[in-house]
């Protein structure tokens, strides 16, 4: 057996395997059409476009949103599979990015980093498509998915087309306090059956199937077998796409991830007031030892950052790392980082997974015994 597909509304994809949005420039069209290719959901990131292509505006804002209809453009004459773009609520054009991926007729739009309690206002011109825009929402708890569903049963009358349930192990900034990371009940397979009891609830009042799809720390074909079990129906995944010849990143960026070990994955606070998991190198040394990297603002990109007081701007810095400049800037990562060796293909990716699934597949099927004699 191989993987298995998924189903979000009338949307199909063969693989139930989503790639997560990496920004800033890590997961672009080249990327993302690659993981659409394979039969998985490829996903690009909005977040910093702006400054990887000032050119292509009078303004920050207005280069972000010319970026971002660039890259689904080319992500869009590279594969005809789902394609899907990430947008953090917590950004000042969030609304706008959200319009751009509408405009171009993405398949799935990944909403996070906030609650998109009024995305559905954004959605009236969208739900006239014969295949409109999926809509998935990223929360951490069953909190911020009741809230999420009864906000938009109330107001609107309809639901989020899937959901996505990151736990503490995913990379980047992450939807828990600092002393919950590490706290089993905090755990990705422990916070998944409430979310999953909530969202059936909510899901069977509408006659509607709405997907689960688990994230943060599944690096390999077991992983997914495993979370699978717990009754979702798909899986996303960063980290495992960053070490590929389709990453949008620098070689140098890459091979961060392929040196790393467990001992440099740490959790910092960020400047936009939440924890995070990256690889630890100089520059965030400096950072916790008090050093400042000054910065002058071009516009405040993140609703939360305090530009003002904050030790560097986490836009540039993260830019910074995407070309392999590491003197001022750092990867974020997921919490299985260290187990990549080496850049290969997202094709050979999607294979090794399936192998890996394959055999975890053929291992839960033995008895007991059996496991125990292997």
């Amino acid at each position: 057996m191989q993987i298995p597909d998924i189903n979000i509304g009338n949307l199909h994809a063969d693989r139930a395997i989503v790639q997560g949005g990496m920004g800033v420039g890590i997961s672009l069209s080249g990327l993302a059409s690659a993981v659409a290719e394979q039969g998985g959901i490829g996903v690009i990131s909005s977040v910093g476009l702006g400054l990887l292509n000032p050119d292509m505006g009078r303004t920050f804002r207005e280069a972000n949103l010319n970026a971002l209809r660039n890259e689904i453009r080319i992500a869009r004459r590279k594969t005809n599979g789902v394609l899907g773009v990430n947008v953090m609520v917590a950004v000042s054009d969030y609304e706008d990015l959200v319009r751009v991926a509408l405009d171009e007729k993405i398949d799935i739009l990944f909403l996070g980093a906030g609650l998109p309690l009024k995305a559905p206002s954004l959605l009236s011109q969208n739900d006239l498509r014969r295949v409109p825009t999926k809509i998935a929402v990223i929360v951490s708890s069953a909190r911020a998915a009741m809230l999420v569903l009864s906000t938009w049963d109330k107001k609107f009358s309809r639901l989020p087309d899937a959901f996505v349930v990151e736990g503490p192990k995913a990379g980047g900034h992450l939807g828990f306090k600092r002393e919950q990371i590490d706290q089993p009940e905090y755990a990705l397979e422990n916070i998944l059956p409430e979310i999953l009891v909530k969202v059936n609830q909510y899901a069977s009042k509408y006659r509607q199937r709405i997907p689960v799809i688990a994230a943060g720390g599944i690096f390999n074909g077991e992983d997914i077998h495993d979370i699978l079990q717990l009754g979702v129906q798909g899986v996303q995944m960063g980290t495992r796409f960053v070490a590929t010849n389709e990453c949008d990143a620098s070689r140098a960026f890459k091979e961060q991830f392929l040196k790393c070990s467990p001992n440099d994955l740490v959790i910092i606070d960020s400047p936009v007031g939440l924890p995070g998991r990256a690889i630890e190198n100089n520059f965030l040394r400096e950072v916790s030892s008090g050093l400042r990297h000054p910065f002058s603002c071009p516009w405040k990109c993140l609703k939360t950052c305090d530009y003002i007081h904050a030790p560097y701007c986490i836009a540039q810095a993260l830019k910074n790392a995407r070309e392999g400049l590491f003197d001022n800037g750092f990867a974020f990562s997921g919490a299985k980082a260290f187990l990549l060796e080496k850049i290969v293909s997202v094709k050979e990716v999607f294979t090794n997974l399936a192998d890996e699934y394959q055999k975890a597949l053929q291992v839960g099927n033995l008895t007991p015994q059996a496991v125990a004699a292997r």
